[in-house]
C-alpha cells in the first residue's frame, strides 16, 4: 500500500470552535410552547413547557444521579414544579441528544430563576483514569469537603436570558449543567478517584444549534390518517408499566425517511407506522427526532417499539465491542439494564452470540447476521444476563437481538491510502485516539482483518469514505468519523464513515 499525504487548509475553523464549545455544556433543554387554556372560571392563562435533558462530552463513563426536583420562579416569587416525580438520570448518556423530560402546564408570566435539586445518595458514578479503563468513584464531596447528600444548583433568568410564557408564542430556554466545570476528578496515589462537585448553570434562551431529540414513554394511540403517534412521557429509568404516572403527552409526527424497528423487524415511514397502530396501547416507545417549527412539531428519524424497546422480557446491555473472539464479545463499560428495571454499570461484560441473534443496523432496511459485528461497534444487545453475575456480567444473546448503532472514530489524519484494486481504493488513514469515547488501547482489534497482517491497528485506521469529500482535512488534523465498523474479518478498510468533521485542538 502507498500512503499519499496531503495538506488543505481547514475551511470553518471559527464554527468548529463555536460548535466543540457546545459541545463542552452540560444542558438542560427547556423548550416551551404556549397555549391558552380556561382554568375555572378566572381568567388566568396557562402554558405548556417541554423539557428536555441533555449532557456534554467528558471523561465520565457514567454519571447517574437522581433529580429530586425541577422548578422555575416567576418573577412575583411564584415557584412552579415542572417534574411530576423524581427521576434517575445518567447525564453521561445524553452527549449527542436532548431527552424530553415533561410536558408541564405552568402559569403565563415572566420567569427569572431555574433551580434543580439533585440526591447523589445514591449515585453511581465512573470516571476514567489515564488508561482509559474506568473506576467507581465512592468519595463525592462538596466545596467545603464534606459528603454530598444533596445538591440545589440554580440559575438567574435577568436580561437577554429571561424566560417570557404568554399564550401562543414559543419561548426557548437552555440551562447548561456543565458536567466538567461543576466536578473535580483527583486520582491519588492507589489510583482511587473522588470529586467535588460544585455545580454550575448558565442560561440561553434560544438554542444556537438544533440537537437530536429522543422521547420515551409507552404508546396512548396511533393515527395512521394524521401520520402520527401520541405517547405518554416517561423519560429515562422509569418503567413503562400499566397505570404508571406518566410526565405528559407528546405527538410524534412521520415523514418519508423514518425507520422504525418494531418487535425486531424493520419498516420505513407509511409500513411502520402501519404496523405501529396493530400494537396495543401501552407498548413501548423510544422515539429519536427534531423539533421543527412553523407549525411546531416533533418529526421523528427513528422509532423503536415493542421488544426492541429496553424494559419488556430481555435483558439489554449497551456499550461498544472491545474484542471478539469467534461469537463471544467483550464490552468494557458497558450499561446493563435487567428485565426487572434495574440498572448496573460494568467495565466488563461478556456477550455470547448464537445463530439464532437477529441483528439490524440503526438507520437500515438491510439484512444483518452476527458476522457484520465487529471490535469498535457500538451495540445494543437484547438477551439474558447470567443471574449474579456482576462486577464481571455473563450474557446470551442466543434467540435474541443485537441492534448496531452509529459509532464515532476519533484520531489525526495521516492521509490516504492507495489499494491496487479494480477499481483502486483510496480509504483515509487516521492515528486513531478513541472510538465511541473510549481509550483506542482498551481495544483488542485481532480477527478484524481478512488475515492477520491485515487486522486493524489504532495507529493505521482505514476509513472508506465512500462519496465524502475529504480534501478539506489537511495531515495532522484532528477529525471525529462517525459510521459504522466494517464486518468482522473483512478488513482493510476498517470503517465505513457517514459523515466526518474537524475538531479543534485541546
Amino acid at each position: 500500500m502507498t500512503i499519499t499525504s496531503f495538506h488543505t487548509s481547514r475551511p470553518g475553523l471559527r464554527s468548529t470552535r463555536q460548535q466543540m464549545s457546545a459541545w463542552l455544556l452540560t444542558s438542560i433543554l427547556l423548550i416551551g410552547f404556549v397555549f391558552l387554556t380556561a382554568c375555572g372560571g378566572g381568567s388566568t392563562d396557562t402554558g405548556e413547557v417541554q423539557i428536555g435533558l441533555t449532557d456534554a462530552k467528558g471523561d465520565f463513563a457514567t454519571y447517574t444521579v437522581d433529580v429530586m426536583s425541577l422548578t422555575l420562579t416567576k418573577q412575583n416569587g411564584q415557584v412552579v414544579e415542572t417534574l411530576p416525580l423524581n427521576t434517575r438520570v445518567d447525564f453521561a448518556q445524553y452527549t449527542d441528544l436532548t431527552e424530553f423530560l415533561t410536558a408541564a402546564t405552568v402559569p403565563s408570566g415572566i420567569y427569572v430563576k431555574g433551580t434543580m435539586r439533585l440526591d447523589y445518595s445514591n449515585a453511581d458514578i465512573w470516571v476514567e483514569d489515564e488508561t482509559g479503563s474506568a473506576i467507581k468513584v465512592s468519595t463525592i464531596l462538596d466545596e467545603k469537603g464534606l459528603p454530598v447528600s444533596e445538591l440545589q444548583v440554580e440559575v438567574g433568568l435577568v436580561g437577554k436570558t429571561q424566560l417570557v410564557i404568554a399564550p401562543g408564542i414559543p419561548a426557548h430556554l437552555t440551562l447548561d449543567f456543565d458536567l466538567k466545570q461543576s466536578n473535580t476528578v483527583v486520582f491519588d496515589d492507589n489510583n482511587t478517584p473522588s470529586i467535588t462537585v460544585v455545580p454550575l448553570l448558565i442560561a440561553e434562551i434560544s438554542a444556537k444549534k438544533p440537537k437530536k431529540h429522543r422521547v420515551r414513554g409507552p404508546l396512548k394511540e396511533v393515527s395512521v390518517a394524521e401520520n402520527n403517534f401520541d405517547i405518554y412521557l416517561r423519560p429515562f429509568r422509569h418503567r413503562l408499566s400499566e397505570n404508571a404516572r406518566h410526565f405528559g403527552v407528546l405527538t410524534v409526527q412521520n415523514s418519508d425517511e423514518t425507520v422504525f424497528e418494531i418487535n425486531g423487524e424493520s419498516y420505513r415511514s407509511e409500513a411502520g407506522l402501519a404496523e405501529l397502530a396493530l400494537q396495543p396501547a401501552r407498548t413501548a416507545i423510544i422515539a429519536i427526532g427534531d423539533v421543527r417549527f412553523n407549525p411546531r412539531r416533533f418529526v421523528a428519524r427513528e422509532v423503536y417499539a415493542g421488544s426492541s424497546v429496553p424494559g419488556g422480557d430481555f435483558d439489554v446491555v449497551r456499550g461498544s465491542v472491545m474484542a471478539r473472539t469467534g461469537n463471544i464479545l467483550t464490552v468494557h463499560g458497558g450499561t446493563l439494564t435487567r428485565a426487572d428495571g434495574t440498572v448496573s454499570f460494568s467495565e466488563n461484560i461478556t456477550i455470547t452470540l448464537d445463530e439464532s441473534t437477529k441483528v439490524t443496523k440503526q438507520l437500515s432496511m438491510g439484512t444483518f447476521a452476527i458476522d457484520d459485528i465487529s471490535v469498535g461497534q457500538r451495540i445494543t444487545v437484547f438477551g439474558i444476563a447470567r443471574p449474579g453475575s456482576e462486577p464481571d456480567v455473563s450474557f446470551s444473546a442466543a434467540n435474541g437481538h443485537v441492534r448496531m448503532h452509529i459509532s464515532v472514530a476519533r484520531g489525526s489524519v495521516q492521509g490516504v491510502v492507495f489499494i491496487p484494486e479494480q477499481p483502486p481504493r483510496y480509504p483515509f488513514v487516521l492515528n486513531l485516539a478513541s472510538i465511541n469515547g473510549r481509550n483506542v488501547s482498551l481495544y483488542n482489534f485481532a480477527g478484524t482483518g481478512i488475515d492477520s497482517s491485515n487486522d486493524a491497528t489504532g495507529d493505521f485506521y482505514q476509513i472508506n469514505t465512500g462519496n465524502l469529500n475529504v480534501t478539506g482535512f489537511a495531515v495532522d488534523s484532528r477529525v471525529a468519523v462517525g459510521g459504522f465498523v466494517t464486518p468482522f474479518g473483512s478488513a482493510p478498510a476498517d470503517f465505513d464513515a457517514q459523515t466526518i468533521v474537524t475538531m479543534p485542538i485541546e
